[in-house]
């Protein structure tokens, strides 16, 4: 018998690997310095169509979730096109774990 975690692991994974083949290339998109820092972990790149589902999955796996817009600073010089479907459409999905609250 599985138990609601596991529906959620299993179907965030199915949301993850989807992702990993979109067209915006994990290579090209450095995590933002100040959310590592802040202890924050980049997961990976998803439009808009994805967005409430994923932030949902995450924060029902015990996360804090962040959706930041794509940084124009990492897009190659000359994609001016693709630089603005991205800003408008994709975001870049940061996770970190709950701080514990002391009410477990």
């Amino acid at each position: 018998m599985t138990s609601p975690s596991d529906d959620i692991v299993r179907r965030l994974s199915g949301v993850v690997q989807g992702e990993a083949h979109r067209m915006l290339s994990e290579a090209q998109l450095a995590p933002d310095p100040a959310r590592v820092a802040d202890g924050w972990e980049r997961r990976f790149i998803t439009d808009a169509t994805r967005l409430d589902e994923v932030v949902a999955l995450y924060q029902g796996a015990g996360f804090e979730v962040a959706a930041d817009p794509i940084r124009r600073e990492d897009f190659p010089d000359g994609c001016d096109d693709c630089q603005l479907l991205a800003l408008l459409q994709f975001r870049t999905i940061y996770t970190r774990r709950r701080a514990p609250t002391g009410e477990d």
